[in-house]
Formats: C-alpha cells, sequence, structure tokens
C-alpha cells in the first residue's frame, strides 16, 4: 500500500472508530460491569450552573427498574419546579440548600411549598407526583445530590411558579440528558 492509501485507511478507520463511539455512547451493549464516573458523560444541558452525570439510565444503560445521577448545583442554581410519576431519592454529598415540596399537589396547581433545609449526608424523598424543586442556597458553595428514580425512563411536568395550574405544566420527555439516546418506537402502519 502506497503513502496515499494508507492515509485514505487511517482516515476511514479513524472515522470508522468516532462513529462506532459514538454509537456506543448511548448503546447498552458491551458496557463493562465496573465504571470510572470520571469518564461517563457530563454536561450542563442547557443550563449552566448544573453538572449531570448518569451513573446508571435507561437510556444509556438499558436500566427498568431504577435511575442514579450524579448531579451537582453551582451556588444560586435551582431546579425546575417540577413532578413526575416515580419515586425520587436524594442523598445531599456535599453542600446545603433547600428542598421545596408542595403538599396539595393534588388540588388545580401545587400551591404555596414547604421548605426543608438541606446539608451533607441528609437525604430526602420526592413523592410521586408531587411538585418540588431543589435549590442551592449556599452562596459559596456548590451543591452536589446522589438522586435515584424508579421506573425509568420518566415523563417529567415542569412548572412555571408554584400557581401554575397542573394541566398547563409543560411535559418533558425525554428528560433533557436523555434526548441524544432516545429513539422514537416505530410506528405501526396498520
Amino acid at each position: 500500500m502506497g503513502g496515499r492509501e494508507t492515509v485514505i485507511f487511517l482516515a476511514l478507520t479513524l472515522l470508522f472508530c468516532l462513529k462506532a463511539a459514538e454509537a456506543s455512547h448511548c448503546s447498552t451493549h458491551g458496557l463493562p460491569l465496573v465504571k470510572d464516573i470520571g469518564e461517563l458523560p457530563q454536561g450542563d444541558y442547557g443550563s449552566p450552573g448544573l453538572s449531570h452525570i448518569t451513573i446508571a439510565g435507561a437510556f444509556l444503560h438499558g436500566m427498568t427498574e431504577v435511575e442514579v445521577w450524579l448531579q451537582t448545583l453551582a451556588p444560586g442554581w435551582r431546579t425546575p419546579i417540577n413532578r413526575h410519576s416515580c419515586e425520587e431519592v436524594f442523598v445531599v454529598l456535599k453542600g446545603s440548600g433547600t428542598l421545596y415540596l408542595a403538599p396539595n399537589s393534588h388540588l388545580e396547581y401545587p400551591g404555596q411549598p414547604l421548605e426543608f433545609p438541606i446539608f451533607p449526608n441528609s437525604t430526602f424523598h420526592a413523592p410521586v407526583d408531587e411538585a418540588h424543586q431543589v435549590w442551592n442556597t449556599n452562596e459559596d458553595e456548590d451543591l452536589q445530590l446522589l438522586v435515584m428514580i424508579s421506573r425509568p425512563p420518566f415523563k417529567v411536568f415542569i412548572y412555571e411558579d408554584w400557581s401554575t395550574p397542573h394541566i398547563a405544566a409543560n411535559l418533558m420527555f425525554p428528560i433533557f440528558w436523555d434526548i441524544h439516546c432516545f429513539q422514537a418506537p416505530a410506528k405501526d402502519e396498520l
């Protein structure tokens, strides 16, 4: 093989490897049992102030019963007000903040939320279909959370504010960090 053919061969091989790596990012086949969290995809997904890593997920890893995330919220950053039909458990690894939880989510709109301080080594859960929000109210330190949800993938409803009626909440599916791996089911032509 001459110099030109070698360069073309290497370029095509590199392109093939890059495409294979890109495709395998969302593949559930051939994943190692033990993974380095630092090598998992991480991003802010259009929300500066958020760092999200899916440690074990439905779209990335084929999970069907549970999903696990590592999320870091910068000082002052907050999650959207949201609710979903899955259980969600949080463990605060570092930092502090506030959990807002609407106890009247069964009414027309969430209403005024209750406020709960959260701190390192604390844990809390968001009940099924209860509107909630996590806010890093600490001005000096990131808030880092280990988050577990049941029954992935899930549909989430996002609220403008606590007085937004449930019927006006915005449905999001898939969630920001799953969009790149989501493949809509094939339509039944019958």
